[in-house]
């Protein structure tokens, strides 16, 4: 089925969004990136591929994002609809992430930002 002569795809079950913000060096508060690029967005997105969630009809979709404001806790990976935020993701941890949450449906706990740490001023890693 079309609409307009543009196909209608099925909703993602999962979005995730991998910040790439770059802070000038000096700035009071780091990046999640140096450069604006990371290795960790083209990993999650292998892991996801070869798990058959991503491409047409798929059920999740990997974003690079603009600024989370978590940037204490970077780099950061944030999965909806759960918002599950992760903090000092890694490259190595692109697997895990994709193998237990995205997969497993099992948010992986060792890279879960605590609750209490997001959307608030009162975290005590923030500048």
């Amino acid at each position: 089925m079309a609409i307009g002569g543009f196909p209608i795809l099925a909703p993602f079950e999962r979005h995730v969004f991998v910040c790439q913000n770059v802070r000038p060096e000096g700035a009071p508060r780091r990046s999640c990136t140096s450069d604006g690029k990371s290795e960790l967005v083209g990993q999650l997105q292998q892991f996801a591929k070869a798990a058959n969630l991503t491409g047409p009809g798929g059920a999740v979709r990997i974003n690079k994002s603009g600024c989370l404001d978590q940037c204490e806790h970077g780099p950061m990976v944030v999965v909806y609809p759960e918002a599950v935020w992760y903090g000092n993701v890694q490259v190595e941890d692109a697997e895990a992430i994709v193998t237990e949450h995205l997969v497993g449906g099992r948010p992986v706990g060792r890279l879960r930002l605590d609750d209490a740490c997001v959307n608030t001023k009162s975290c005590p890693h923030k500048v």
